[in-house]
Formats: C-alpha cells, structure tokens, sequence
C-alpha cells in the first residue's frame, strides 16, 4: 500500500474496545453511565469550591482545576468512543486523531503538574505553617497554574507538529478506543526515532519529575511530623493529605499499569483495559474521593469499623463453607437465617446500639417535622414541597426497614426468620426505588420552574403532581413483588449466614444454594430502572437547566434561579455518591465489611441529614419551621 500523509481522506481505523456486536450496547451504556457520573461529579466539586467562601484557599483551587481538567480529559476520549459505537463507524481522521492526542497530552500532563502542585501545597502547609499564606499566596497559585498550562501546551504542540511528518499506510488500524501517542507511532511507516526520544523525555518530564516531586513533598512532611511528640496532631496534619495521597496512587497507580501491559505483554487487549482505568475510571472516582474523605466523620467510621469487622469477615468465610456443604433446603420460620450485624465484639453492642437509636431518631424527628411544616404551611403548598414531604415520609420508613430491626437484634441476640427477611427485603428496595424516582421528579420540578415558568401552574398542576407520585409508588411496589415472588423459589441452607446487618437483596442471593440467574439478570435490570434511568432524567433536567440560564443575561438572576436546586443537588450526590460506594467496595473488594461500612451511609446517615440540607439550606423551610410552635399552641389553645 501506498505510504502518505493522512488526510482526512485517508483516515484511521479505531479498532475500540470489542468488535462484538452484541456487546456494543452494553459498552455504550456503561461508558455513557461513567461519563454522565464524571462530568457530574466533577462539575458538582467545581460549583461548590466557586460558590463556598469557606473553600477559597490553595488547596481547593487546585482542587478545581483538577476537576476541570478530569472533565476535558474524559471529554477528550469517551464521546468520540460513543459516536463510533452509535454510529458503527470506526474512522476518525488523521487532523481529527492529531487534535485527540493534542488534547489528551495535555490534560493527562497538566493532570500530573497539578497532583505535584497539590502535594506542594501540603508540605508547605504542615512544614511551614506560619509562612503558609505568605507563599501560597492567591497571585503565586495563580503563576503555578498559569506556567504549568503554558508548558503543557508547548511541549504538547511539538509532539503534534514531529507527528505531521511521519507517513501512515492508508486505512491504519490504531488497536485501541482512542488515538493515544504510543499506538500511533507504531503504525507510522516512517522512521520514529526522533518522536520515540522526545516520547521518553516526555514521559521523564511528565511522569518521573512529578513523581519525584510529590515523593520528595512527602518525604519532608514525614520528617516534619515524626518531630511531633503528640500522636493526635501528628494525625490530623496527615489526615489533610489523605484524599491526595488516594487520587496519586490512583493515577499513577493505573497510568503504570499501562505501561506495565505494554511492557510485559504484546497484547493490546491488556493495554486497553488499563488505559479505560486512568481515563475513564480515574477522573470519575476523584470527585467521590475529595468530597466522601473530606468528612472527618465518615473517614473515622470507615477505618473504626474495617478494623472491627476484620476478624468477623474471617469467621463468616467459614459458617459459610459450613453451611454451603448441608443438604440445601427451602427456608421456614424454624431454619432462620443469621445476620452477622456490623460487629460480633460483645463490647461494642451498647455503643453500637446508642449511636444508631440517636441516629434513627434524629432521622425521625427531623423528617416529621419537615412533613408537619410543609402540611401546616400554605406557603409551602407547591410542587416541590409536596415532593419534598413525600421524599421526607419516605425516608423514614427507607430507614425503618432497617434500623429497628438491627437495634432489637442487637438487644436480644436473636435470628431473623425468612418471612421477615423476605419482607425487609421487599419493604427496602420499595423506599429505595421510591427515593430515586422522587429525586428524579423533583429535578424535573425544578426543570420546569425554570425552563418553562410561565407554563408551570399549568403543566406542574395538583393532579399531575399527584399522579407522577401514585405511579411511582403502583410500579416500585408491583417491581419488588416480583423480586419477592421469584426469591421464594430459590433454596437455602440451615442457618445460613448473612454478612450484613440488614436483608440486602445482592447479599441473600449471594448465600443462596440453588441457581440465581433469573433473579441476578431482573437486579441487573432494576438497577438500570431504578439508578440508571433516573440519573439520566436528573442530568437532563440539569443540562436543561444549565442551558437556559446561560442566555440570562443577569447573574443575580441566573444566582437566583440556580439557589433553587441547591439543596437538590446536595441530597441527590449525597444519595447517588454513597449508593456508588456501595456497589463500587463490593465490585472492587471481595470482602463484606467494606460494603457494610458504605452502606450505613446511604441507608441511615443520608436520610438522617436530607431535613437538615433541606431546611438550613431553605429559608421558605426555615420560617416555616420557625412558625411552627406558634401554630401548635394555637390548636392547643383551640382544643
């Protein structure tokens, strides 16, 4: 064949990940999801670092530069994949291919100056505190950030102009998803020695110097905290560093992996699968990361309860071995099942149980009290407050399925009969489904307030108000029926053990003895009706949003209109983030106490703070509240 310079005549071929037909829905689905999520994600961390006077400090600037740079270094890759794999095409041009490796050079090198950059600004802020605001100061970060980007763009542009010299056979075949450097130049038919130098000083300028940098931060905030004498403070200057040091050895971590691949094994399969790790699955856990590890609370219940629970996960390895080798069998009420709960140390069941009974009647209190103003208040009869007192009864019950159960448990030590785990289970994944189809409503709620005011009254109306809700409610209850009534044909062994300290529906098909193919493919599918679905319908209402303010003209008024969704949007990633830590601790650990420790989040600790974002957040919410004692003692007055 013919060598040239590629024009857009002459195009590429991006092999992408599979050429299965059957499996391009699947792929297209599930990398949509993750860019959804990414770009989600991180432009929630931008808008709450922009909008929080709090969080106007080195740190958090970076921060949001990181965040912006993980959204266009996705963008750069994934929705090319997408419109390949919608429209069944595999071509890209050759001026298309030269501006995709342009651009992924230069977020994935400005990804690594700003992880150095970040470790920078912690040395110096626990090496030199009392010079901390006079170094890092705003004209200084701002020069770092600036020299960072023109470097990246220089040394990007000069690989990109070596490339336009290089000669390709007509029709290349590129093994990969996208058009990444290294993949190119082994398909050039010309001599690549001088791209090939410049590679390697790329990668010492771009991955070694970073490296060595942030090393080289660490090494001096190890030195300066081990001449600490008190433990406590040595550990809240290191806890400062946690969430950085998770997002370093995550990049670095699937960025070596890579090469690693490469290196070891000729295959482009393995390579593939790495890169997919640090550009897609990177830049989409970052934001989950800096904002659940910022929580001092929930970072110290995660390591308190991963040390507690280790031991036990040990001994339900073996009363499941156990209780697998027994002839297998249906459950009654006299085989019960066994729920190993958060912790078997006898020590811990008071303080375990004192702290979820305040947690669950914090729960309580707090959504009554949001159902009693919203009801009371005629300011508060609108669509949005109707949603939100339903989203508030849900919640109680959502945590009624499952705490109450677990304090009598760990009051009296007893088992749980499959009747009642059959009914935690259908009661669990009601609420469950009913919160995410009223996140979805309420964002459509606020979609139409905003996009479409003059049409609100008419389209938001009472009725249709009322029947989106009793349509959610007839397809959750008549969805987990089904669930219930196919569980009922599986079989169990005697005293079978659960290791969670509630019936989860993943966990009892888990320790089931007969086949579970039917019930795993219908949790598949419900997981797309009940997350997926309503996650799109959220950022469609956003992106719909996001749209129309942007031709406003004011920004008091865009302010305004935005301040809206505010607390919205806090449940929504609250809800989604910890429901994500879930999934995402099963899927990467095979070991039951993590997905226990994420699940106490999503199961108690987000209903225990919806009314409180909702209300602090609120001032329509907050005067309600506040007239409410008057309004009690005037009916008592009446009676």
């Amino acid at each position: 064949m013919t060598a040239q310079n590629h024009t857009g005549e002459s195009p590429f071929l991006l092999l992408g990940l599979s050429d299965d037909p059957q499996l391009q829905p699947i792929l297209f689905g599930l990398f949509l999801s993750m860019y959804l999520i990414t770009v989600l994600g991180n432009l929630l961390i931008i808008q709450a670092i922009i909008s929080d006077a709090h969080v106007h400090t080195p740190m958090y600037f970076f921060l949001s530069n990181l965040s912006f740079v993980d959204l266009c270094f996705t963008t750069t890759t994934i929705p090319k994949m997408l419109v390949n794999i919608q429209t069944q095409r595999k071509d890209i041009s050759y001026p298309e291919c030269l501006t995709q490796v342009y651009f992924f050079m230069i977020f994935g090198g400005m990804a690594n100056f700003l992880l150095t950059v970040m470790a920078y600004d912690r040395f110096v802020a626990i090496c030199h505190p009392l010079n901390y605001p006079v170094i890092m100061n705003p004209h200084f970060c701002g020069l770092l950030v600036l020299v960072s980007w023109f470097l990246i763009f220089c040394i990007s542009l000069l690989h990109v102009l070596l490339m336009r010299k290089l000669t390709f056979s007509s029709g290349s075949t590129i093994p990969h998803f996208f058009c990444e450097l290294a993949q190119i130049l082994k398909v050039a038919i010309s001599d690549t020695l001088i791209n090939d130098i410049c590679v390697y000083l790329a990668f010492v300028w771009f991955g070694l110097f970073a490296a060595l940098g942030i090393f080289f931060s660490y090494s001096q905030i190890l030195s300066s905290l081990m001449k600490v004498l008190n433990t406590a403070s040595k550990h809240k200057a290191f806890s400062t560093c946690g969430s950085h040091l998770c997002v370093v050895s995550l990049f670095y971590g699937t960025g070596l992996g890579v090469y690693l691949s490469s290196a070891v094994s000729s295959s482009t399969h393995r390579s593939k699968v790495a890169s997919v790790m640090y550009t897609v699955f990177t830049p989409m856990l970052n934001p989950f990361i800096y904002s659940l590890r910022n929580q001092d609370v929930m970072g110290a219940l995660g390591e308190d309860n991963s040390i507690l629970l280790h031991g036990e996960h040990s001994l339900h390895q073996e009363n499941r071995k156990t209780a697998r080798a027994m002839a297998a069998q249906n459950h009654t009420g006299e085989s019960p099942f066994l729920l190993l709960g958060l912790s078997d140390d006898p020590q811990l069941q008071p303080l375990l149980f004192g702290i979820f009974l305040s947690m669950y009647l914090i729960t309580v209190l707090g959504n009554l009290l949001i159902i009693l103003a919203v009801t009371s208040d005629p300011h508060l009869h609108t669509p949005m407050y109707f949603f939100l007192s339903n989203l508030s009864f849900v919640d109680i019950c959502f945590t009624s399925t499952t705490v109450p159960k677990m304090l009598v448990d760990i009051q009296t030590q007893r088992k749980d009969s499959y009747p009642e785990c059959l009914t935690q289970v259908y009661f669990f994944m009601i609420f469950v489904g009913m919160e995410n189809f009223l996140l979805t409503v309420m964002a459509y709620d606020r979609f139409v307030a905003i996009c479409h005011p003059l049409n609100f009254p008419v389209i938001m109306n009472p009725h249709f108000c009322g029947l989106l809700v009793l349509v959610s409610w007839l397809l959750i209850f008549c969805i987990s029926l089904h669930h219930i009534l196919l569980m009922r044909k599986l079989t169990f062994s005697p005293g079978t053990t659960i290791p969670h300290f509630f019936c989860e529906l993943a966990q009892v098909l888990q320790v089931a003895s007969s086949a579970t193919l039917i019930n795993d493919i219908w949790m598949y599918l419900d997981f797309v009706l009940f997350c997926v679905f309503p996650a799109l319908g959220i950022f469609f209402s956003y992106h719909q949003i996001l749209s129309s303010l942007m031709k406003l003209p004011n920004m008091a008024s865009k302010h305004k209109a935005f301040s809206t969704c505010g607390s919205h949007l806090c449940v929504v990633s609250l809800f989604y983030g910890t429901v994500l830590g879930v999934y995402l601790s099963s899927a990467m650990s095979a070991s039951a106490h993590r997905s226990k420790v994420v699940s106490v989040m999503y199961t108690v600790v987000t209903p225990m703070l919806n009314p409180f974002i909702y209300s602090l957040r609120n001032q329509y919410v907050m005067g309600a509240l506040g007239r409410l004692p008057g309004r009690v003692v005037s009916c008592l007055d009446g009676l």
